[in-house]
């Protein structure tokens, strides 16, 4: 009896510190979510001339072994070089990816980390039409 009074006393003193701990972890992921929109959104939205350099994938697997079910996600990023030399990473999504190249060039339409866009510029297409 006296060994199932003093578990009590441990999940008396270790659930209020787990809830404070899980608490807190969600406080910070939401603060950084919040501090990051801020962020964006004090940025102007720039248009600026750039060539894709590099594009690559992550993926993650999980599995739901209730189900057992294999599960996976993927993330598509293209990175960006712009006139000034800088290069920056965007995620994008699936069908973003797949309609850009490595060495297409356009224009780049982004606010902070915030992708809106690329659009090619006319010259590649017409060297498409000569073949």
């Amino acid at each position: 009896m006296e060994s199932w009074s003093e578990m009590l006393g441990v999940m008396n003193t270790a659930f209020p510190i787990f809830l404070v701990v899980i608490l807190g972890v969600m406080l910070l992921t939401s603060a950084s979510g919040l501090r990051r929109y801020f962020a964006n959104n004090r940025q102007p939205v720039l248009n600026v001339t750039s060539i894709i350099v590099s594009k690559r994938t992550e993926v993650s697997h999980r599995h739901d072994t209730e189900q057992s079910v294999n599960r996976s996600d993927t993330k598509y990023f293209i990175t960006f070089e712009v006139e000034s030399g800088d290069r920056l990473e965007f995620a994008v999504s699936g069908q973003e990816y797949g309609r850009c190249s490595e060495g297409d060039e356009g224009k780049l339409t982004f606010q902070g980390s915030r992708y809106y866009g690329f659009e090619r510029s006319s010259r590649m297409y017409r060297g498409l039409h000569e073949y």
